[in-house]
């Protein structure tokens, strides 16, 4: 497992994946608009663990010109998942494995669908990054990557000796990784804070420091938790309660930050509302519990984006 494919290098992907060069590794960037400019100058990471820079990387526009790679991270928006199918046939190994990185459910079913589900695995990043400009990502808090084993029953699948031997590669490289032996949990898990901080930043017009930090919205965030935690006992299995209270917590001491769905909005983007909001609501209401409050919140991020890009 020496080398990599990065699909999507934006805040996650390109600081993931500036780590694994900068530790040794053989790293593959596919790029969209920033191709020009990282191919000429490469990537800069401001990170709040040290700033570095890589004058020279593996830059591509087009997935045909990539090599077959040993691991393939897939850091794409959820919204860019219909280009997986011309993307991943070309930059996966046949003994490979492709991990998606990105937020929300359903996303290991889909690469699963195109590559196999025994080359297939999931990553939950938590981490504050930022693309800021072409080649420049900006790193502000956290960086672990929890990985786990893709099963299609939803069982947790153990830590296989495949997941231990990537583990310590990244490690070695200088990646914060932790291993999980139940993907549905982890995924579940970071919905607890991708469902309140994410789509209540873009509909209260709100940072993390004011969604903690005021009563109201605090309460909101706080009930919003809570039904997430409902909807993964009823699908994957039950979180921890004190989990709720320490993601709580974390977000207090955490840098003022804007999560990536206020980002998108910000700028004019799909938003992921249907990864992160309308899968979970849909799956947790399939094992019978209702979220309301999340369901709620993703109608009103749907009508936001209609207004938006209209």
């Amino acid at each position: 497992m020496k080398s990599f494919a990065i699909i999507g290098t934006g805040g996650i992907g390109g600081f993931f994946g500036g780590l694994l060069q900068r530790g040794g590794l053989e790293v593959h960037f596919l790029l969209h608009s920033d191709y020009e400019f990282v191919k000429k100058n490469g990537l800069t990471i401001e990170s709040a663990h040290g700033d570095f820079n890589l004058p020279q990387v593996n830059a591509y526009n087009d997935p045909k010109k990539m090599p077959a790679c040993d691991v393939t991270l897939i850091a794409l928006k959820t919204t860019q998942n219909s280009l997986l199918p011309g993307i991943l046939p070309h930059t996966v190994k046949d003994n490979g494995i492709a991990i998606s990185l990105q937020n929300g459910l359903g996303n290991e079913e889909a690469v699963a669908s195109i590559v196999g589900a025994e080359r297939t695995a999931g990553g939950s990043c938590f981490i504050g990054s930022t693309k800021m400009a072409p080649g420049l990502i900006r790193h502000t808090d956290a960086g672990q990557i929890t990985l786990g084993e893709y099963r299609t029953d939803g069982a947790p699948a153990g830590i296989t000796p495949r997941l231990q031997r990537l583990g310590g590669v990244m490690k070695n490289a200088g990646v914060n990784v932790v291993l999980a032996e139940d993907l549905p949990l982890v995924r579940w898990k970071k919905l607890c804070w991708n469902i309140p901080f994410n789509g209540t930043s873009v509909v209260k017009n709100a940072l993390t420091d004011e969604l903690a930090g005021n009563p109201e919205l605090r309460a909101l965030c706080l009930k919003l938790m809570e039904e997430v935690a409902a909807g993964s006992a009823a699908v994957a299995r039950p979180v921890a309660p004190e989990f709720l209270d320490q993601m709580m917590a974390y977000t207090e001491s955490m840098t003022a930050y804007a999560p990536s769905m206020r980002v998108d909005y910000d700028h004019g983007r799909p938003m992921e509302i249907e990864s992160i909001y309308g899968a979970p609501v849909r799956m947790a209401g399939a094992a019978g519990v209702a979220m309301p409050e999340t369901e709620k919140l993703y109608n009103e991020l749907i009508t936001l984006e209609k207004e938006q890009l209209k």
